[in-house]
């Protein structure tokens, strides 16, 4: 087999979750830092990061954690955009 017939598998992105946020722009307009809005909601600031970028939904707990860090109701925060 030529080394040009072998073929290597490519990583497919991560699967965007159907739970969509308003975090990183309700963090920003409070002048919120990721890590402090991770401290706030006692997440890790990754989590934040990960959360952000829709690669995970949270549990029901930190969205409400999220949510009342951010002076904001969970409706205000997150929004189901499945079918």
């Amino acid at each position: 087999m030529s080394p040009a017939s072998i073929r290597v598998p490519v990583a497919s992105p991560p699967a965007r979750t159907p739970v969509a946020n308003a975090i990183r722009r309700l963090r920003t307009e409070r002048g919120m830092t990721q890590q402090a809005l991770a401290d706030a909601c006692g997440a890790t600031r990754q989590t934040i990061i990960a959360l952000e970028a829709a690669r995970y939904a949270p549990s029901l707990e930190l969205a409400f954690r999220i949510a009342r860090a951010l002076g904001a109701g969970i409706e205000d925060v997150f929004r189901w955009e499945g079918r």
